[in-house]
């Protein structure tokens, strides 16, 4: 059995919250590993985005990642259609120089659904399309980057031709079905997951005392710094918060030179809270559970979140989360019972929701312990299982089937 994810634009060996890494990045790489470790060949192929780094690379047990030239290395997101037609040639070329036969092919994001369409056509086999976000709907929150003009027009015929669609939440599917006809009969829901061996509660103290971050009240945000986050909106809430002289906020995410950062760091000062902000950068993955577990409260003030896995991961590691109700966060958030979900884009509810939490050791400690149970069936093993349903769908064979025919 052997598959064939296609993912142009994001590779699952990037180093996470950079611009355009973080969510897709590990559910790329979680799968790919999970399905190859039951027996199914698994080939990730993605663009190079360095001329030093290997053509090809192990993920693991029957899964590596294939690095394929399209466009110069650094070229920008928004740019990448263009180079499509290179990407493609090469795929093809790869797979033929080599021999290989695919069951099936899985496209993530709207650059690849159309490279995964390829390959069904080309190879003759089902094709399967996760967007991981939609252009659509970011233009209706209006808080994305910029973008290419080809997206919608992309994701449209990427719905009317594959076999199968995923999305991460019920929020997705509904959207894909609203907002660009998808049937629903084809279109199921897969979330996102976490690894349960890596992200589980640490000692608070502890925790702390190894980060430095003793004697202070810790708020965490963690992600990409693209105004779509909404860091902006955390910092004008503490900004209205009454009690705030012993608080933290932690900041994870973007790297030296970035813009955002930079705007971010203005902010604070505008508000007179630069004493409070903490600004870490990228923090390597297997360092996020101390992070937190540390902490009192993740915020996730994003305007838009197709599944939200950063809130996924705080309560694994038995943290309440403050988010905006928005996309998969209503999905994976109970309000009230394992954190609260803001109606609002508005610095005041998020300050109000705050306080309440910071303020009450009782209910931070209760909506800690609901958070971690809530989220015992989002593993990847979990995760994986729903998606070989939809493949075993895909191929008419049973979930079973698929996983007890060895790679070649």
């Amino acid at each position: 059995m052997r598959i064939a994810f296609v993912s142009v634009h994001t590779c699952p060996l990037a180093e996470l919250g950079q611009n355009d890494t973080g969510g897709m990045n590990v559910y790329l790489r979680e799968t790919a590993r999970e399905l190859g470790r039951r027996g199914i060949c698994m080939d990730v192929y993605t663009r190079r985005h360095d001329p030093d780094e290997p053509m090809i690379v192990s993920l693991g047990e029957n899964a590596r990642v294939i690095h394929l030239a399209a466009g110069p290395p650094d070229e920008p997101k928004r740019a990448l259609f263009d180079h499509l037609p290179e990407f493609a040639q090469n795929l093809y070329d790869f797979i033929e120089t080599f021999g290989l036969e695919y069951d099936l092919a899985h496209g993530h994001y709207w650059l690849s659904g159309p490279m995964a369409l390829g390959l069904k056509e080309r190879l003759h086999i089902p094709a399967v399309s996760s967007f991981h976000s939609l252009g659509k709907v970011q233009q209706l929150v209006q808080a994305g980057e910029t973008d290419s003009e080809h997206r919608i027009k992309t994701e449209c015929r990427v719905v009317a031709e594959a076999d199968w669609l995923i999305a991460g939440s019920p929020d997705e599917r509904e959207q894909l079905v609203r907002h660009y006809q998808a049937s629903p009969e084809k279109t199921h829901v897969v979330p996102c997951g976490f690894d349960h061996q890596m992200f589980r509660p640490m000692n608070k103290t502890e925790a702390r005392r190894a980060l430095g971050l003793d004697g202070s009240k810790i708020v965490l945000f963690v992600g990409r710094m693209t105004r779509l986050k909404g860091v902006d909106i955390l910092l004008r809430a503490v900004a209205a918060m009454e009690e705030r002289e012993d608080l933290k906020i932690v900041i994870i995410g973007g790297g030296q030179g970035d813009a955002e950062v930079s705007i971010l760091r203005d902010l604070g000062l505008e508000l007179g809270i630069e004493k409070h902000l903490l600004f870490l950068g990228s923090v390597p993955q297997e360092n996020l559970p101390m992070y937190y577990s540390a902490a009192d409260v993740c915020v996730v003030p994003s305007y838009y979140e197709t599944f939200g896995l950063v809130a996924v991961e705080a309560m694994a590691c038995g943290t309440p989360v403050v988010a905006a109700r928005v996309g998969g966060l209503r999905a994976t958030i109970a309000d009230g019972k394992t954190g609260y979900l803001v109606p609002w884009h508005c610095p005041e509810p998020y300050a109000e929701r705050l306080e309440t939490i910071l303020g009450n050791d009782v209910l931070r400690a209760s909506f800690g312990k609901a958070a971690l149970e809530s989220v015992e069936g989002l593993t990847w093993p979990f995760v994986v299982d729903s998606l070989l349903d939809v493949y075993g769908e895909a191929l008419g064979v049973p979930r079973w089937a698929l996983q007890l025919v060895p790679c070649a």
